[in-house]
């Protein structure tokens, strides 16, 4: 057998796990200005110095896009996927736009008494999960999936798809193509759950077709009264109940209702006095700030909004936002742009640019019947190292008004 020569692509999470279980590798890092060998004997050098004809597979960080240079003077290019395909096992995949963290957890968590783990794009890289479980739960992004093309899943559910990673896919074609694409590597007796606006993509799995909670909930004979969760999350769980149902033929409302959903997702918080402040600063793009919108019909909200939004046509978030109760108190990088379009919506809005600025003046009209939000429908880093600093803030600066 031929001997591996393992060149990585970026020295990030996913590679640097291959690298300890297959290597020393060779790594091509973008930040890499002159050769140097780590703790781990692995050679980094800088992206220029890469030489195809020394390797035999070349896998790339999921995230490195396909215009990038090693990737298009790449020949042998290998997806983390397609390198573990031999050894995978009963595999299940999670993606969509919004939801696949949560869902892949809920999936993980009802099926670990049967042995399942989760890993991929939620964290756990793929090298360093076990071949002898019998069940991997894998977060599959699009960048993943536009690489691969060996490994498919037993099971895929794709969650809602919406504008998103545009640039890096090159147009929303090829986004849908790469959420798509599992399906013509998919086998007769293997499942898809699928939008409906998806119904025509070729497979030979089984297709359980949704548009709607609702779908999901009568084509698995769930009762949708007797789950917790509510808005976006509903969906995520019946998904989760869904292929339960699919491999185990069991629907346990029990279990999905003792899940605990992670920090920053649509966090209830209490402050002194009783009123409600909602910690969803995950919520880093506009689909997940509607979907939060969604799981508080007919109230009215003090919505904190803002941040780095790449660039985004922000007009696909204000008009669907008028058909609620919404003051807008705008923060971050894209303030005066939000106001701008909050005028231009006829939309409420506070000018607050910071954080506690907008907590403060939140705390003068808020009250027992409505409803303080953070979902920023926008990433963090314009001034914060992270979502969960953004969020914890948030909550300290709630729990702290009176």
């Amino acid at each position: 057998m031929q001997e591996k020569k393992i060149a990585c692509f970026g020295y990030g999470k996913t590679t640097r796990a291959i690298a300890k279980r297959f290597g020393p590798c060779t790594f091509f890092d973008d930040k890499v200005t002159k050769p140097f060998v780590d703790e781990e004997g692995n050679a980094l050098k800088p992206i220029s110095e890469f030489d195809t004809r020394f390797f035999t597979h070349e896998i790339p960080s999921p995230g490195m896009p396909p215009y990038h240079p090693l990737i298009q003077n790449a020949t042998h290019l290998i997806s983390e996927y397609d390198f573990f395909a031999p050894t995978m096992p009963f595999s299940i995949w999670i993606s969509g736009t919004n939801g696949k963290t949560t869902t892949t957890q809920m999936v993980e968590h009802l099926l670990r008494d049967k042995g399942a783990i989760s890993g991929g794009n939620i964290g756990t890289p793929l090298a360093d999960m076990s071949s002898d479980a019998p069940i991997w739960v894998l977060e599959t992004s699009s960048f993943s999936m536009h690489y691969t093309n060996i490994a498919a899943p037993n099971i895929y559910a794709l969650l809602p798809v919406t504008p998103d990673h545009v640039s890096w896919h090159g147009s929303m074609e090829e986004y849908y193509k790469a959420k798509l694409k599992p399906l013509s590597m998919m086998k007769e007796g293997e499942a898809v759950i699928l939008p409906k606006m998806f119904a025509s993509a070729p497979t030979n799995a089984f297709k359980i077709l949704y548009e709607t909670e609702h779908d999901l909930a009568e084509y698995f004979g769930i009762d949708t009264s007797r789950i917790k969760f509510k808005g976006a999350f509903l969906m995520d769980a019946l998904i989760a109940m869904g292929i339960d149902k699919i491999l185990y033929d069991r629907v346990d409302y029990d279990k999905i209702n003792a899940f605990v959903l992670d920090p920053h997702r649509q966090e209830e918080v209490r402050d002194a006095a009783g009123r409600l402040w909602i910690n969803d600063s995950k919520a880093t793009n506009i689909d997940a700030t509607l979907a939060a919108l969604r799981t508080y019909p007919g109230q009215k909200i003090h919505l904190i909004l803002g941040g780095d939004d790449k660039g985004v046509e922000l007009e696909e978030l204000f008009g669907p936002m008028r058909e609620y109760d919404v003051n807008v108190f705008a923060i971050g990088a894209n303030a005066q742009r939000l106001k701008a379009l909050c005028d231009q919506y006829a939309i409420p809005c506070t000018l607050c640019h910071t954080l506690d600025v907008a907590v403060s003046e939140i705390d003068r009209v808020l009250d027992d019947k409505s409803i303080a939000m953070l979902s920023p429908a926008a990433a963090s880093l314009d001034q914060f190292s992270s979502y969960a600093e953004r969020g914890n803030l948030f909550k300290e600066l709630a729990k702290a008004t009176k």
